[in-house]
């Protein structure tokens, strides 16, 4: 039987992949890479990295596993927003948001011991206009900086700042599941557990 390894840290990605009704287990390695050559551009900076992470593990892979590995950015302007380093950071990243269309790219890539199928998602995102002490409350009350872009759309900033989305919700959470789910079932024929409860 083939088993799903998410090597992410990040809950929402978990939260995301599990509700696909896919049986998997998470495995973490440490001190991973994630620079990118300087001129790639977009999408292509994730879905280089997802490779990157994908690589790590490679080695550590059996014949009856299929590795799940992402990298997700927000790219406003022709710049990247990654996680902030600082609250001062977040609400900067916030502020050149707020008011603007950014888009969310996840690069995702799976790889078992035979074969490797990688993709990148994008989604376009509109903020509305947000008060600095709107933005203070979000980065006060949910500590965004293990977010690209500094914020979780599934959160407070999401429901009272996302004016507009064209493309996949669960993209902009970090995981295109829809994407995802038809690449496994097309090229490793793996699809839900139908004897889960």
């Amino acid at each position: 039987m083939v088993k799903l390894i998410l090597a992410s840290n990040s809950p929402r990605r978990r939260q995301l992949i599990a509700g696909l009704g896919l049986d998997y287990e998470v495995r973490l390695l440490q001190g991973i890479d994630e620079s990118y050559p300087s001129h790639l551009r977009e999408g292509d900076i994730p879905l280089y990295i997802s490779r990157q992470k994908a690589a790590a593990y490679i080695p550590s892979l059996t014949d009856d596993e299929i590795l799940v590995t992402a990298d997700t950015i927000v790219w406003l302007n022709g710049s990247v927003l990654g996680k902030p380093a600082s609250e001062d950071e977040a609400r900067h990243m916030l502020t050149q948001l707020s008011g603007h269309t950014h888009q969310v790219y996840t690069g995702v890539c799976l790889t078992s011991s035979q074969q490797q199928e990688s993709f990148a998602c994008r989604s376009d995102v509109t903020f509305a206009t947000l008060s600095d002490e709107e933005i203070d409350y979000y980065v006060s009350h949910y500590r965004p900086m293990d977010k690209a872009g500094a914020y979780g759309i599934q959160e407070w900033i999401g429901y009272v700042g996302v004016e507009a989305i064209h493309g996949s919700f669960y993209n902009v959470m970090g995981l295109p599941v829809q994407r995802l789910y038809q690449c496994l079932k097309q090229k490793f024929n793996i699809q839900y557990n139908i004897n889960k409860q």
